[in-house]
């Protein structure tokens, strides 16, 4: 292995792990780093009503306001935990050219009950200048605790009509 695909290996996965503490925290302009500009973000593997897709930094910085704000009715929150901890483990990271790369990382949330849910990242990353981004992300979700505490979450991020 040559130290360019290290360095890579390196920028890719401190790229998840910003994606992970910035989405658990709610920190939109960081979150909103780790994507390119023409960035792809959609759900997989979920029921049909919490499918999603966004394209591109502008509705994803939308749909992360959503999860910020809740645009109706204040008094419900987005979710009902008090923490959410997005844990990482088995990442496949596979360069296919000097600057793109196809990453395949276990994710588990944890939130106030223990294991909330849990699935896989399929990404696939771009370099833009010195950084590794997610140029497309899709969330597959393998697993939901009967008692998750992220139940109805999906839908109440959903753009809404006016």
């Amino acid at each position: 292995m040559q130290l360019d695909e290290l360095l890579a290996r390196e920028a890719i996965r401190k790229t998840l792990a910003t994606y992970n503490a910035a989405g658990d925290r709610l920190k939109a302009e960081r979150f909103l780093s780790v994507f390119t500009d023409d960035a792809i973000f959609e759900s997989e593997g979920v029921p049909e009503d919490e499918l999603f897709r966004y394209v591109g930094k502008s509705e994803i910085a939308q749909w992360m306001h959503r999860w910020q704000h809740q645009t109706n009715d204040t008094t419900i929150p987005t979710h009902q935990a008090s923490f959410v901890r997005h844990h990482l483990s088995t990442c496949d990271i596979e360069l296919t050219l000097a600057d793109q790369a196809r990453v395949r990382t276990y994710w588990s949330a944890w939130t106030d009950i223990g294991p909330d849910h849990a699935g896989y990242y399929l990404d696939e990353f771009r370099k833009v200048g010195e950084h590794w981004l997610i140029a497309h992300r899709r969330v597959r979700l393998d697993w939901r605790s009967d008692r998750s505490l992220f139940g109805g979450a999906i839908l109440r991020t959903q753009a809404r009509a006016t």
